[in-house]
């Protein structure tokens, strides 16, 4: 931050998610207000996986960190994901947003939402801030899934999100665990990043049941068990490489 302000001549900005989407993770927002204080940079959180999910009324990542609009002078919200409409709303400084419409290309020319989709996304908005229940139901889904993926002995990643990471290892592995489940009801994502850390990405939502969710661990250990026998094992003879 200290080299962009030395050599740009303007403000720099700290972007980061707020719920990362590939693993679940919070970004330490806390943190990265205090950096961008202390820096003089413009802190950007990009909140499309925690609203409606996590925070007081469902607002969100920032809200859930304890921070406001000063803190974090822009924020992008999802209309998709929890509210299931479509499009997005950056929030912030009215003068930011209004340069930023004018001069972001992604923008710039693009049709604005239709009205009876922006009346939509209004109400889903209401309804998440008030509906506390289905974030509480979620929450029970969450907790109950990381046990029994415990007990299953599955390699959880760390979250408290709907966003939860299976790591499996091997790309080829990963990749047959998710057709076995996809064979049983079960649609899993894959996520490969870098090598021998491929992971499945299972999201969970208010609308699944606690039936569901004991279906797609057993599933899960299954595919696991299989794809497990199915893989040649090492030959003891053949040396490991130095």
């Amino acid at each position: 931050l200290r080299q962009l302000r030395a050599h740009t001549g303007g403000m720099a900005v700290v972007a980061t998610d707020g719920l990362f989407g590939m693993d679940g993770d919070l970004a330490p927002l806390r943190q990265l207000a205090v950096v961008a204080r202390v820096q003089g940079a413009l802190l950007y959180v990009d909140d499309a996986h925690g609203v409606g999910v996590v925070g007081p009324e469902g607002r969100g990542s920032v809200a859930a960190a304890g921070l406001d609009h000063v803190a974090v002078p822009l924020q992008l919200v999802s209309l998709g994901k929890a509210l299931g409409g479509y499009g997005a709303v950056l929030a912030g400084d009215t003068a930011l947003v209004e340069h930023l419409a004018e001069t972001a290309r992604p923008y710039v020319h693009s049709t604005a939402l239709p009205p009876a989709l922006a009346h939509a996304s209004l109400v889903a908005v209401r309804q998440a801030r008030s509906q506390e229940w289905r974030r509480e139901r979620l929450q029970g889904l969450i907790a109950t899934f990381r046990a029994l993926a415990g007990t299953a002995g599955l390699d959880l990643l760390p979250s408290d999100s709907p966003i939860q990471a299976v790591l499996v290892g091997a790309d080829h592995a990963a990749l047959a665990m998710s057709a076995d489940l996809e064979d049983a009801g079960y649609w899993v994502g894959v996520v490969r990043a870098a090598p021998g850390q491929a992971r499945l990405r299972v999201g969970l939502s208010a609308l699944h049941t606690p039936a569901e969710v004991v279906g797609l661990v057993e599933a899960m250990a299954r595919a696991r068990d299989r794809v497990a026998a199915a893989s040649p094992s090492p030959d003891p003879t053949i040396p490991e490489p130095a």
